[in-house]
């Protein structure tokens, strides 16, 4: 039971910070930050109250994410950015925190990021056409 109180607690702290890095860089911050106080209000029942508005805030911001082709490369030039960041990092020694446990979550973030562009357009056009 407490070993699964910290996985949840980890895993939803991290996509948690990630969101919240997203928030200033290119991508879908919101979405991350929303599925971490999801993770997070699984185990920690007091944050269901913030689930519900930022909810609101990052369908919003999914819908804004993909209202332009500008957004939406910006955001794939990000996400490829993250995914080449990270086999630099694996590869290159003399760089700071190099190593493939560096290099292996910029990849994950870099696809993370796509991942969610994705989402983010297939759910906007299927609203579009209802």
């Amino acid at each position: 039971m407490a070993v699964k109180r910290i996985v949840v607690a980890v895993v939803g702290a991290v996509l948690l910070l990630v969101g919240v890095a997203l928030l200033v860089l290119p991508g879908p911050g919101l979405l991350l930050v929303l599925a971490g106080l999801i993770v997070l209000a699984s185990e920690f029942p007091g944050l269901e109250r913030h689930v519900e508005p930022v909810r609101r805030q990052a369908m919003r911001a999914a819908d804004e994410s993909v209202s332009s082709p500008w957004r939406i490369a910006g955001t794939v030039v990000f996400g490829l950015f993250m995914i080449g960041a990270g086999v630099v990092w694996g590869v290159v020694d003399s760089l700071p925190l190099s190593g493939w446990s560096t290099g292996t979550s910029l990849i994950l973030s870099g696809l993370v990021v796509l991942g969610l562009l994705v989402w983010s357009y297939r759910r906007v056009r299927s609203q579009a056409k209802a």
